[in-house]
């Protein structure tokens, strides 16, 4: 079988796209600020908005998908949708940030132009990730495209983070004034389309009309429909297997990384609040060592093989550190060297196979694309990562309200924990059924679903094949159908 590879600079380049995504998800995570520093809108109003908007987000992916499926141009079209993704959101930051703020122009030109902003962003994130796929379709390679991503995710948002709050940030007398604000999105979007050429760069030598040919006798006709993309949920059995591993697995994410979950696990249980920020920032560099190491046991065994395994010694290490935090009194941890060290060490080596399956299931997705390819003949990326992305969007949004509520039952329905809180029983039980639990339920159904996912090394080495096949016929056949 020969594969279709990719230069590794290509690889590094394309997932810059991803980089640059992150750039602004930064700037959203000012947005809070923005709303009420630069257009008067309450805080609690703030977060309303944000939380509805996430339902525009999952609704326009499948239509933004359908349009990318049916265009095609002869230079191909991950460049164009990229670009004009990024045009789009960078407009509408710009105008949000620098020139409507503080003019007076109040929340529902807010909400107008955030909207905006978010088609832009579907359009940019999807045409983005379809990148991989497209690049190379070498089971030992497309693991190092979710590397490349993952590196990316974890340091520039980190970066950027830094220069906001350490260079801009004391510039405007440590406040998020509206000229903070409006100084940090211009830097911002700059960096961010030097990224977006540089993806731009590594997707133009696959970024061409026959990299997205169907398997269709007359090509004339292959045509993708909203059929074609409902069939794609109703009769893919692997992708409907790999969303109910990505969504439970996300949920779990997203409620461990809520801002109050940090304050009940960090502040109040271990009386270091101070401590997870440092933590993960020191877990950077191991966690992609892990992911360096996870993408060559992936290239090696599959992505199903590297997403059982590695979900396994995820779900043993939670259980340790969960019973180790149950049994010695989290208090006393950072109080004692030994059960410091031991408690980082296994921080650490969980957070680094967790890495491990983040890579597993990138590449996995990649492996979905291409079954779909040889199950109905229709290659349709884009839509396997619009549906992806819409179960993300609610996955997401359900995280906070669960996390909100969990903390109400343990009797913060007027106040938010804080950090100089005192611990007690139910403050304990409650975060290791958030903080490790829930993890344990995401992993759990991650193998559960892994159980009938037919598409392991060996399968996707036979549809790759078959795929080579049926285009090899399909070659043969154009002279016939050119002379008649």
């Amino acid at each position: 079988m020969t594969y279709r590879r990719a230069r590794t600079w290509e690889i590094a380049f394309s997932q810059l796209n991803n980089g640059s995504a992150m750039i602004f998800y930064v700037l959203v995570g000012l947005m809070s600020y923005l709303q009420n520093a630069g257009y008067g809108i309450a805080v609690a109003v703030a977060g309303i908005i944000l939380t509805v908007t996430r339902v525009f987000d999952g609704l326009i992916d499948p239509l933004i998908a359908f349009v990318i499926e049916r265009v095609t141009f002869p230079f191909g079209k991950l460049r164009f949708f990229m670009l004009a993704g990024w045009a789009i959101r960078s407009v509408a930051i710009l105008l949000l940030f620098v020139w409507g703020s503080d003019t007076g122009l109040g929340a529902v030109f807010f909400i107008a132009i955030y909207l905006v902003y978010i088609v832009g962003s579907s359009m940019n994130d999807i045409a983005g990730q379809m990148s991989g796929p497209v690049l190379t379709n070498d089971p030992r390679q497309r693991p190092t495209v979710q590397v490349w991503a993952t590196i990316y995710a974890y340091l520039i948002p980190a970066a950027f983070t830094i220069i906001s709050t350490v260079i801009f940030l004391p510039r405007h007398g440590n406040e998020f004034t509206v000229a903070m604000l409006s100084e940090t999105a211009i830097t911002y979007v700059v960096c961010s389309f030097f990224f977006q050429v540089l993806a731009c760069v590594g997707v133009a030598r696959v970024d061409r009309p026959e990299s997205f040919e169907h398997l269709s006798v007359i090509k004339a006709d292959a045509k993708v429909s909203i059929r074609d993309m409902w069939n794609v949920l109703a009769h893919n059995g692997p992708f409907m297997r790999y969303l109910i591993s990505g969504a439970s697995e996300k949920l779990a994410q997203v409620v461990k990384s809520q801002a109050v979950i940090g304050t009940l696990m960090w502040g109040i249980l271990l009386g270091n609040m101070q401590l997870g920020t440092i933590l993960s920032l020191v877990a950077i560099l191991p966690g992609i060592i892990f992911a360096i190491f996870g993408a060559r046991y992936n290239g090696k065994h599959g992505s199903k093989a590297a997403t059982v395994t590695w979900t396994w010694i995820s779900l043993i290490l939670t259980v340790v550190l969960a019973a180790f935090c149950l049994v010695i009194d989290p208090r006393s941890i950072l109080g004692s060297l030994p059960l410091s060290i031991v408690f980082f060490l296994v921080y650490l080596l969980l957070n680094g196979a967790s890495m491990v399956v983040t890579v597993a299931q990138g590449a996995m997705r990649a492996d979905v694309i291409d079954y779909e390819l040889e199950r109905s003949g229709k290659y349709l990326p884009a839509t396997v990562t619009a549906v992806y992305n819409i179960f993300d969007q609610i996955i997401s949004s359900l995280g906070s309200t669960l996390a909100l509520g969990a903390v109400a039952l343990i009797g913060f329905t007027t106040v938010m924990p804080q950090p100089t809180d005192s611990p007690n029983q139910a403050i304990l039980l409650m975060t290791m059924a958030l903080f490790f639990g829930l993890p344990l339920l995401g992993w759990i159904c991650t193998l559960i679903a892994m159980r009938g996912y037919k598409l392991d090394r060996v399968e996707m080495i036979q549809v790759q094949k078959r795929i080579a096949a049926r285009k090899a016929a399909l070659t043969e056949e154009e002279p016939a159908e050119s002379l008649a």
